[in-house]
């Protein structure tokens, strides 16, 4: 085989290896909320995309703070919004699934040490397509609510 052709299917197998393993998942700006020392848990938000043709489901997270992570969602029970665990988060085939607060979120349960502006913390989003993500997301304050002025 020549040298010029060894060369070039060498080239092609590896175009196509990095291809095959491009992710299908993507995070756009992960945080996790900072909460006052002694909290028992946190969370974490991001935006989702899946570039992929067919919908993936986020079936599980793991965390470097803390304990264990759940998937939760805030739903209206009677006219009341209570957080709940949920088994799966949908990220539609070339769509995308917003954890925000009051919505989707990862709930990070049995926090190690406090967490603090500044602070990273390593997420691992784990998909039901096989794919892993593998994140920082750096801790943010709450943000102070609005109060309406008459």
């Amino acid at each position: 085989m020549s040298t010029l052709r060894f060369a070039t299917l060498a080239l092609g197998s590896l175009l196509f290896a990095a291809t095959a393993t491009a992710a299908t998942v993507t995070a756009d700006d992960p945080y996790v909320r900072e909460v006052p020392p002694g909290s028992p848990a946190t969370a974490a938000f991001m935006t989702l995309h899946n570039s992929s043709d067919s919908a993936v489901r986020l079936i599980s997270a793991d965390n470097s703070i803390a304990e264990h992570t759940e998937l939760h969602n805030h739903v209206d029970v009677d006219g009341v919004m209570q957080m709940r665990q949920i088994e799966t988060i949908e990220v539609p085939a070339g769509g995308s699934a917003t954890l925000a607060p009051g919505g989707l979120h990862l709930m990070l349960i049995g926090l190690q040490n406090p967490v603090s502006e500044g602070d990273q913390v390593g997420v691992s989003l784990n998909f039901d397509n096989g794919e892993t993500l593998e994140l920082d997301a750096p801790v943010r304050p709450v943000m102070p609510m609005r109060h309406h002025q008459e």
